[in-house]
C-alpha cells in the first residue's frame, strides 16, 4: 500500500482520531489521539491490507514550542520469503504520531499488540517523560504508575532528552562535569 492509501483508508476508519496526515517527504505519517491509539495499533496490526507485524522503534521527541511531547511510532509491514532461503522482504511502512501534553504525557501501551514496545516504551519514558499508560513493566512512583526506567537508575530526577532539562550538578556525592576539565560546572 502507498502511504496515501494507508493514511485514506486510516482516515476512514477512525474519522475522530486522525488529527493530523502527512504523506509528503521521508517520513509519511498521521497524528493520532491518544485516546485511540490502542484501536488504530490493533487494526493496523490486524487488518490484513495493514499486516504491520514490525515496530522498528519508538522515538520520542519534545515539542517544547507546542508545549507537547509526541511518540513516533515506526512500523513496517513485512512479508516471509517465498522459499526457505529467501529473505523477508518490506511490503511497506508508516509512521504514527501520538502527541500528548508536556505536563501530562499519558499514552496507552501496545506492548500487547507489539511486544517490541515494551523496551522501547521504557526509554521514552525514561529520557523523555512519556508515561506509557498499562505498561507490562511499571512501577509506582510519586505521580502514579509509570515504565520502570530501562537507562537511568531507578532514583534519577528528571528526563534527560527533554529541552528544559537542566544536568545535575551532582549524583550521590559524585560530581557531575559537563566539559572537560571543569569542576564546577555552570548550567
Amino acid at each position: 500500500m502507498s502511504p496515501e492509501e494507508i493514511a485514506s483508508t486510516l482516515k476512514t476508519e477512525f474519522p475522530d482520531a486522525v488529527a493530523e496526515i502527512n504523506v509528503a517527504g521521508a517520513h509519511p505519517h498521521v497524528v493520532v489521539s491518544a485516546e485511540a491509539w490502542p484501536r488504530v495499533a490493533r487494526f493496523l496490526r490486524d487488518d490484513r491490507r495493514m499486516g504491520f507485524d514490525w515496530l522498528r522503534c519508538i522515538s520520542g521527541v519534545d515539542l517544547l514550542e507546542q508545549d507537547q511531547l509526541a511518540a513516533v511510532f515506526d512500523l513496517h509491514a513485512t512479508e516471509p520469503p517465498r522459499d526457505r532461503l529467501g529473505l523477508w522482504r518490506e511490503r511497506h511502512e508508516f509512521a504514527v504520531i501520538v502527541k500528548v501534553p508536556r505536563n501530562n504525557p499519558h499514552v496507552p501501551s501496545v506492548a500487547d499488540v507489539w511486544p517490541a514496545a515494551d523496551w522501547h516504551e521504557r526509554e521514552a519514558y525514561d529520557l523523555m517523560g512519556i508515561v506509557f499508560d498499562n505498561h507490562p513493566d511499571s512501577v509506582e512512583g510519586p505521580d502514579g504508575p509509570h515504565p520502570r526506567r530501562i537507562l537511568c537508575p531507578d532514583d534519577w530526577e528528571g528526563h534527560a532528552l527533554r529541552k528544559d532539562y537542566e544536568f545535575p550538578l551532582e549524583y550521590h556525592g559524585i560530581p557531575c562535569v559537563t566539559e572537560y576539565g571543569q569542576v564546577r560546572p555552570t548550567h
